[in-house]
């Protein structure tokens, strides 16, 4: 104790074999704060970005009503094995004479008389560079055949019919394949690039050949310059 005594009133501190030894820690080990491990924070933080990654993925992919939306299996339109597609400007023909070599590409049919199963209508507006082009009648039905399909229309008014025999999904490009215009997210005939098209009113993203065909649709088509206009609803004759 006396020696003790003199080696503080000397300023010196305990001896050697007192201090208290220094930490010990292997090689590597994490540092640690407040008792928790600091890498187990950062692994808990990274697997929360992921998880909030994938809910705003899965968000961002169902979100928006303003995408194309088909359940067909006639949605794909084999548009290189079609025959005779029209490649000249419009005004455009409505394809009568090759429309029979065209059905089983479309998966249509030539019924005998109109289906009532289903009996509903579209109204169809094309524009190439602002211009309004005549959707022709007698699309979908051969008159020298005495034949009709599930998809067709009676005048220029720009009405499609769908009238089927069996309930089941028909898309946009199913009409124009059997019109024998190409009609893809970019190219409307051989006109391509600056496509744009709308559905009742509504600015539309996607490939419109996939557009599933639902009672009174107001359809619009553009290529190049669009109408300083876009119809957004169309007045359907009683009944129809």
């Amino acid at each position: 104790m006396a020696k003790a005594s003199a080696r503080k009133k000397a300023g010196l501190g305990p001896p050697p074999s007192r201090r208290p030894a220094p930490p010990v820690r292997s090689k590597g080990a994490p540092s640690v704060r407040g008792g928790v491990d600091r890498r187990w924070l950062a692994g808990g933080a990274a697997a929360v970005l992921v998880v909030v990654a994938i809910v705003l993925a899965v968000v961002l992919t169902r979100g928006g009503g303003s995408s194309a939306a088909a359940t067909s299996s006639s949605s794909q339109i084999p548009w290189g094995d079609i025959p005779g597609l029209q490649t000249g400007p419009p005004p455009w023909n409505n394809s009568d004479a090759v429309l029979s070599d065209r059905l089983q590409l479309l998966d249509l049919k030539a019924l005998g008389a109109e289906g009532t199963v289903i009996h509903i209508h579209q109204h169809l507006d094309v524009y190439v560079n602002g211009k309004k082009v005549t959707v022709p009648a007698l699309v979908g039905i051969n008159t020298s055949s005495g034949f009709l399909t599930e998809l067709h229309t009676h005048d220029t008014s720009g009405v499609l019919h769908v009238e089927s025999e069996t309930r089941r999904n028909f898309v946009l490009g199913q009409f124009f394949g059997e019109w024998g215009v190409k009609l893809t997210s970019t190219c409307l005939g051989t006109y391509c690039g600056h496509l744009h098209w709308w559905v009742n009113g509504k600015k539309m993203v996607g490939n419109p050949a996939q557009l599933v065909l639902k009672a009174h649709q107001e359809i619009v088509i553009a290529v190049g310059k669009p109408p300083f206009t876009i119809p957004s609803s169309y007045r359907f004759p009683l009944g129809e």
